[in-house]
């Protein structure tokens, strides 16, 4: 049984942070950072079911062509992604009632729609970046037993060995994305291999007005083979991964960094590929 100190149930049997009840989110989930970004997603929908909001959480979930599919933003960063993927799993594989697992479980299909910066010069502003592998260096894969069973440990090998992060750092962790899902977006997206940074500032080599403890730290990211930045998509597969979950990750490129090109006003790319996933996942 789990302890109702684990998994936080509200009085009206919705979970503590989604404040969704089974049956009110659907099997596809698309998940953003922006609140805002939920509307915009759902101005595509044929029709809408239902709205919720708590905090940055925002739910929308809907039909698009037929197609039943949520639309849920998690805030920025991979402690938020812990949150809103644990959550969703339970709404479908947790008996809120009996406070247990069920028998038969529910595979949910995941699919992360962000921006992200180009690390890699071949990357222009305005691709689409489709996150064969994510790496994420927040440690996160090290609270959940059996991790070694979903990442890619010969790829943070080789990461390390050409990067060479310090070593008061937590050990970086890949998982690779869904191959199904990954064949759905071949043609139009990139495929690249993504650091889901821990910041926005320090954690992506970005320096202010505090001084960065590795001046080179960009430089070793592309000797590491990384493609892009973006702050999610690690622990999204990793937990998608652990929880027999599918996950990809699809971002526009807003920003080339090696260039230091910025596209601030980038909406209508954004609309681009949301229409271009929500086209992909009903073939």
């Amino acid at each position: 049984m789990i302890k109702s100190s684990e998994l936080i149930i509200n009085e009206d049997g919705s979970l503590f942070h989604l404040h969704l009840k089974p049956g009110e989110a659907a099997t596809t989930v698309l998940l953003v950072g922006d609140p805002g970004r939920c509307d915009m997603v759902a101005s595509f929908f044929d029709e809408i079911e239902l709205e919720r909001s708590n905090r940055e959480i925002r739910t929308i979930t809907g039909r698009y062509k037929g197609k039943r599919i949520s639309v849920v933003s998690t805030g920025m960063g991979c402690d938020n992604i812990d949150i809103v993927v644990t959550e969703l799993d339970a709404l479908f594989n947790v008996d809120l009632e009996k406070r247990e697992p069920k028998k038969e479980l529910t595979q949910l299909t995941l699919v992360r729609i962000g921006t992200s910066g180009a690390v890699s010069p071949e990357l222009k502003i305005g691709d689409f970046a489709m996150s064969c592998s994510a790496m994420g260096i927040d440690g996160l894969a090290y609270f959940y037993g059996g991790s070694e069973e979903v990442r890619n440990i010969e790829k943070e090998n080789l990461f390390i060995e050409a990067a060479k992060p310090l070593p008061e750092l937590a050990r970086p962790y890949v998982v690779d994305g869904c191959e199904e899902l990954i064949k759905l977006f071949e043609v139009e997206a990139k495929s690249c291999f993504t650091l889901s940074a821990n910041g926005f500032y320090g954690p992506q080599g970005r320096s202010v007005r505090l001084p960065l403890s590795r001046p080179d730290y960009f430089r070793s990211l592309e000797l590491g083979g990384v493609d892009n930045i973006e702050m999610e998509s690690a622990a999204i597969y990793l937990l998608a991964g652990l929880l027999g979950h599918r996950a990809l990750t699809v971002c526009a490129i807003i920003a080339q960094r090696a260039a230091g090109e910025g596209k601030p006003n980038y909406k209508l790319i954004v609309e681009k590929l949301v229409e271009l996933t929500l086209n992909n996942l009903i073939k």
